[in-house]
């Protein structure tokens, strides 16, 4: 007996048919690779190779500019650059905009509800399908008057809200979130970099100035010196025990400190312009101290955490962040080679006459769902992946070179500072050596057991001795500055 054919499991066959299809494009589309996840950081050490032992009873507080700065005149400068600063400020709208960046990626993962008013007015022509069924139906006699249809202009009138939502079920929408949220904090971190660089170049401009004014005044006094020793040698010459020469030689001396001395004040004068430049304000005069003011003994003294003062630091602290945002960013590109799941409506009023737009036979609403899933779209899905997962490993290696940075430079300070006052104590007993060699060297000419150019060394040794001095100072304040930013800056 011939079979009958079932038209239902024929129907049937065709779903199963239309499932296995749709199975097996998702299946391809879901081939993701994985993001890589072997970026392990190379471990710290547990403490710096400093020589100092620091008082293991005395925790490590975090650090405050104005208590660590110990002079008051710095902290008024540092609290204008902070407030007039160009780039400071440049940098506190850059997180605004990295904020609201964050907001929006939040908002993502909302549905959007749109308003809308839609009018149009079509002619259908007599041979189109749209053009006969209106006419057709103004000859049925199921209508009623008000569903005429208007076959010289046909009106299409919207008046409601449409919704339309992705369903983030593979975390492309919440790792964009993150990665906008981990970039917020890296900016934050990035301002405190900004302002800890801005802090400490205030402050190496401040002491070079006080180095300047300090050495300003021992060529003053070197002058009065050197002026008084050739008015003894030209008394000298007068009476015939001493040479022409002898004051020729003062003489050219003189002029050679003169010289340096005037190149000394365009120093002070261009310092001080750049300094107020980092100020944000025109022209003026710095206020400042007649000595340095060192403050960080203290501060080395303390427990020393290798692992909490480098992680402390906002330099790390933005790759650290960084780092997280490109690792989500890797996430959400490759969730993009999974479907997206849409879901939408709408409600509202819609009708085709001005009169019955407000009806409530005119009430309509719409539900859609839609499954997308990649298949073929010229490899730019596999591109943005592979863009994103090296970008994630650059930030990985950025945050090594931080932390390796952070920890080298920290630990060469600790031995710096250590090794500056040795060099202080020695520098302050030849300045007091040579001292006494200048006024042996002035009796000694004046009884004529010394010659001219003995005095001469010796003025000149005691001179270069003393500038010496004040550049070891400065290094030393320099060492206090870079210091102050190693440590991860204050906290005003």
């Amino acid at each position: 007996m011939k079979e009958i054919l079932n038209p239902y499991k024929i129907l049937n066959q065709n779903k199963i048919s239309a499932f296995v299809l749709t199975g097996t494009l998702l299946l391809t589309a879901c081939s993701a690779p994985k993001v890589s996840d072997k970026l392990t950081a190379a471990k710290l050490p547990e403490q710096f190779d400093a020589k100092r032992t620091s008082d293991t009873s005395k925790p490590f507080i975090p650090l405050q500019t104005e208590t660590y700065f110990k002079d008051p005149k710095l902290e008024q400068l540092l609290k204008k650059a902070v407030a007039q600063n160009p780039d400071y400020l440049i940098m506190q709208e850059r997180i605004l905009i990295a904020n609201s960046h964050l907001k929006v990626a939040k908002m993502a993962l909302l549905p959007s509800l749109d308003l809308a008013v839609d009018a149009s007015g079509t002619h259908y022509g007599k041979y189109t399908m749209d053009g006969v069924g209106n006419y057709d139906t103004n000859f049925s006699q199921n209508i009623t008057e008000k569903q005429r249809i208007n076959e010289d202009v046909t009106p299409n009138l919207f008046l409601g809200g449409k919704v339309s939502w992705e369903a983030d079920i593979w975390g492309k929408l919440s790792n964009r979130k993150k990665a906008a949220q981990q970039r917020f904090f890296a900016s934050q971190q990035g301002m405190r970099l900004l302002q800890t660089r801005l802090l400490s170049d205030i402050a190496d401009l401040y002491f070079k100035l006080i180095a300047l004014d300090k050495q300003a005044a021992i060529y003053d006094n070197n002058l009065k010196t050197q002026e008084r020793a050739l008015e003894i040698v030209s008394a000298q010459r007068s009476v015939g025990k001493a040479t022409e020469l002898a004051v020729q030689q003062f003489n050219a001396q003189n002029n050679n400190i003169h010289a340096e001395a005037s190149e000394l004040k365009l120093s002070i004068d261009q310092t001080e312009k750049a300094l107020l430049t980092l100020l944000g304000q025109y022209g003026g005069t710095v206020e400042r101290s007649s000595d340095f003011l060192a403050g960080h003994l203290e501060v080395l003294n303390q427990q020393i955490s290798v692992d909490s003062i480098i992680h402390k630091r906002p330099d790390v602290s933005e790759a650290y962040f960084e780092l997280l945002a490109s690792n989500a960013d890797a996430k959400s590109a490759r969730a993009a080679f999974f479907p997206t799941v849409n879901l939408g409506g709408y409600a509202g009023f819609n009708s085709f006459s001005f009169n019955t737009i407000f009806d409530a036979g005119s009430f309509a609403w719409q539900i859609l769902g839609g499954l997308t899933a990649p298949v073929f779209n010229k490899g730019q899905i596999k591109q943005e992946y592979y863009v994103s997962n090296r970008k994630q490993e650059i930030s990985f290696l950025q945050y090594q070179n931080a932390v390796t940075t952070a920890y080298n430079e920290l630990s060469a300070l600790l031995h710096r500072n250590e090794a500056f006052e040795e060099v202080l104590k020695y520098k302050t007993n030849e300045i007091d050596h040579l001292e006494i060699a200048v006024n042996v060297s002035n009796d000694l000419y004046l009884s004529g057991y010394a010659n001219y150019l003995e005095i001469i060394n010796a003025q000149k040794n005691k001179l270069q001795a003393e500038l010496d001095f004040v550049d070891i100072q400065l290094k030393n304040a320099n060492s206090q500055v870079l210091l102050y930013k190693a440590l991860g800056g204050g906290i005003n």
